[in-house]
């Protein structure tokens, strides 16, 4: 830990700059020293990661991410901001903070949940206070359904306990057991507290591809008519979202409880993205691999991606999720 080796150092030095000091008056300086890092929570966090160590987000820092990373996605970005911001900012929120992002692979929905886990702890998502779970990875047998309830009630009350501030990540919600993530219902649910656990400063994120269908199917009218993708309104989809995530059988959220009570906070829905946006993904990763953008690759990159529908070639059908090997191949040393 740091702090342990900020001490050692200080033990390693301190018989240089006092040779004249008795053993047991130094002894009880440095504890002395010890005791006042831990007595500071801001001194002690200097050192180590703390429970929502920043104490507020800045919204400016968080709508410049969105801005620079996130491409295509108006919807996303304007919800995200503002729902986390005003989340955070309030000292006293009467429920936890849920977000269920829908969309296709590769449209940015674990890029935002990282963004968010940045701006909230520095360490992101290898922050001790945030922690993902993959449905095939970590829920694999539905014969162990209540092994997993057991076990996720478990660690969301000991991880709450420890953090309140603690952010929840699940992924794959669209291949998760059905009846599963009701196990959590109680703790997303408006209660000061549960056995002496308030839940209510915690973050909650789901991400899915139930609904992209509609999603798809909405922004393709739009492309149809003529219209901007910009002039998409939320109410153009998000109702429409819950109830294809509560019905869809293959969905973690089929029939769920969470969203039957309400309990999910906005339904966030990603849009397909065009050949447009794989340049920007794809400038950015350039930029971030200290690489000058070179346009004649980035156009080559972007159209061996593959569209659809096949006839119009409208959206890309992997998003950007596959850019970036594609990109290897013209830096391959």
């Amino acid at each position: 830990m740091k702090l342990g080796r900020a001490a050692l150092g200080l033990l390693l030095l301190a018989p240089l700059a006092v040779r004249a000091v008795e053993p047991i008056s130094l002894g009880l300086a440095l504890a002395g020293v010890l005791t006042g890092y831990i007595s500071y929570p801001r001194l002690f966090c200097f050192f180590t990661e703390c429970c929502s160590q920043k104490g507020s987000l800045s919204r400016e820092a968080l709508q410049k991410d969105l801005d620079s990373k996130l491409f295509g996605q108006h919807l996303a970005k304007k919800v995200i901001l503002n729902a986390v911001s005003g989340f955070i900012s309030n000292p006293k929120p009467k429920k936890p903070l849920t977000l269920s992002l829908h969309g296709w692979t590769g449209t940015g929905k674990n890029f935002v949940s990282k963004i968010i886990a940045e701006n909230i702890y520095e360490g992101g998502l290898n922050s001790d206070y945030v922690h993902l779970f993959v449905a095939t990875l970590h829920f694999p047998h539905i014969s162990n359904i209540t092994l997993y309830k057991d076990q996720l009630q478990s660690w969301i009350r000991g991880n709450v306990s420890a953090c309140a501030r603690s952010i929840f990540i699940f992924d794959e919600m669209d291949k998760m057991h059905a009846g599963l993530i009701d196990a959590i219902k109680p703790y997303l649910d408006y209660y000061d507290n549960l056995d002496g656990v308030s839940y209510q400063k915690a973050i909650f994120i789901f991400l899915s591809n139930a609904g992209a269908e509609r999603i798809t199917d909405v922004a393709l009218d739009f492309w149809r008519s003529g219209k901007q993708r910009e002039e998409i309104r939320l109410r153009d989809m998000e109702h429409a979202l819950s109830v294809s995530a509560f019905n869809n059988k293959n969905s973690g959220f089929w029939h769920s409880s969470l969203i039957d009570r309400n309990l999910i906070d906005y339904f966030v829905p990603f849009l397909p993205l065009e050949y447009k946006h794989l340049k920007m993904c794809i400038r950015v990763e350039m930029q971030s691999r200290g690489y000058e953008i070179d346009e004649d690759i980035v156009s080559k990159v972007a159209e061996e991606m593959t569209f659809f529908p096949k006839e119009e070639r409208v959206f890309s059908d992997k998003g950007c999720k596959t850019v970036f090997t594609k990109l290897d191949y013209y830096y391959d040393d």
